[in-house]
């Protein structure tokens, strides 16, 4: 084992990085977005963007990573020949630290709404009508307490290390998220208006299927839902052994969050029309889908609202499953601010993971006394514009910067035939040309459409 840590298998660090993919975007995102844009057609378009440009991305984070065994700072610099490319490499890596802090500062305040909104669920049942109002009604003494119980959560996670932390409880919550999506799945299919939504989900709309919206929102999922671009997936990859086939690993991590995607569109959509039938409002007098916040927070629960006491359960077990998936992320953000100051200072990594958990938790508190002015501006920098622009780095060094015979060699190692794949004929120069101009397209479209 390493000073650093490892992963201590393979199923570990799938979970983990799975984990890290599988947030709150896919499980409210995704499925949102599959209903606006023609049902199937969006999820076929998906699946094919995800293997075209996440998949790329994601395989270039993790030869980085593993190759340099170090954080995103270290190790840009490391791949790096001259003085301009290694200062570049520095500077990329140091906003990736920026950004990835920045979305874990927003990120806790959502997952703390997970929590309050589960103990209400609690509350409710037990007829605590004053304490359920206080927990789901928007204010910042809420805001501010919830954040930093799910702040705590996440750093007691991550000051454990790689394989006693991370890994362990990955290992643990990435399962039982899987079964109470899945619980979840089978009951509301036996509800009335179900049959809609599933109708809606599995039947594609072909005439969305070259929409420009339609492709634009795909793209940005398919990048998006595998949390690449702030170097989370280059620290995990850093932590896996060189005896591992990575490239099979970054395949089976791409599934894995594929799967969970679609699971979470047959239960958020099917649960979406459920509603719907009893009388609860989904779309807007425009016509359109409720979608984001006013879904998760105001739908789902005016249905569970319906059930009764039995809504209360259902409640319950679908903002636990909520909160699991923002733990399994955050988890993973914290880790790249950690490792970069545990490898660049004399800090112990409990200390370190302490010091830079109440600097975020800082930054969220400033967030929820000026939530009009910073919520969104925070988002919109970090997820609308700073993230595929680091994701268009990562393609750039990967594709122009590495020595192509130093992948080579790296991939090698877990993978000796690797030279005679097609996986190698096709992904050095795939990563080099189509990523950076995809990447490009999906940026322009985003900031000025």
């Amino acid at each position: 084992m390493s000073v650093r840590g490892q992963f201590s298998s393979k199923l570990g660090f799938v979970l983990a990085a799975a984990g890290s993919a599988v947030g709150l975007g896919n499980i409210w995102g995704f499925p949102t977005q599959v209903a606006s844009n023609g049902g199937a057609a969006f999820v076929l378009v998906y699946l094919i963007l995800t293997f075209l440009l996440a998949y790329p991305i994601l395989m270039a984070e993790l030869v980085i990573g593993r190759y340099s065994q170090s954080n995103m700072v270290n190790a840009l610099q490391g791949i790096s020949q001259g003085p301009v490319s290694k200062l570049s490499g520095k500077l990329s890596g140091y906003w990736a630290l920026t950004v990835v802090c920045l979305i874990l500062s927003f990120y806790s305040i959502v997952a703390g709404w997970m929590l309050a909104y589960a103990l209400a669920s609690i509350t409710d049942l037990l007829g605590l009508e004053q304490i359920s109002l206080w927990l789901t009604a928007f204010s910042t003494p809420r805001n501010l307490i919830f954040c930093f119980i799910f702040s705590l959560l996440t750093i007691g996670i991550v000051h454990k290390g790689v394989s006693d932390g991370i890994e362990k409880w990955s290992a643990r919550l990435m399962p039982l998220l899987l079964i109470l999506l899945i619980s979840l799945i089978i009951f509301v299919a036996t509800l009335d208006g179900a049959a809609l939504g599933w109708e809606v989900y599995v039947i594609p709309d072909f005439a969305k299927i070259l929409h420009s919206d339609l492709l634009i929102s795909a793209l940005g999922q398919a990048f998006f839902s595998l949390s690449l671009g702030v170097g989370t997936m280059l620290i995990y990859g850093s932590y896996v052994s060189k005896k591992e086939n990575i490239v099979t690993l970054g395949a089976q991590v791409t599934l894995v969050d594929i799967g969970i995607a679609i699971l979470a569109g047959m239960l958020i959509i099917p649960a979406m029309y459920v509603a719907q039938h009893n009388g609860v409002t989904i779309f807007t007098e425009a016509g359109e889908l409720i979608n984001g916040d006013r879904l998760i927070f105001t739908v789902i629960p005016e249905l569970f609202t319906a059930m009764g006491d039995l809504g209360n359960v259902i409640s319950f077990v679908f903002f636990s499953l909520m909160a699991i998936a923002a733990v399994t992320s955050s988890i993973s953000m914290l880790e790249v601010p950690v490792a970069y100051t545990v490898e660049n200072s004399s800090q112990p990594r409990s200390r370190a993971t302490w010091l830079i958990g109440a600097i975020i938790v800082l930054i969220s508190t400033s967030i929820v006394f000026n939530f009009e002015l910073l919520f969104g501006a925070v988002i919109s920098f970090t997820t609308q514009y700073s993230q595929p622009l680091l994701g268009l780095v990562l393609s750039l060094f990967a594709g122009w910067v590495w020595r192509r015979d130093s992948i080579l060699s790296e991939l090698k190692l877990g993978c000796p035939e690797i030279e005679h794949s097609l996986f190698w004929k096709i992904w050095p120069s795939y990563v080099r040309f189509v990523c950076p101009v995809i990447i490009l397209v999906m940026f322009y479209h985003s900031v000025f459409n």
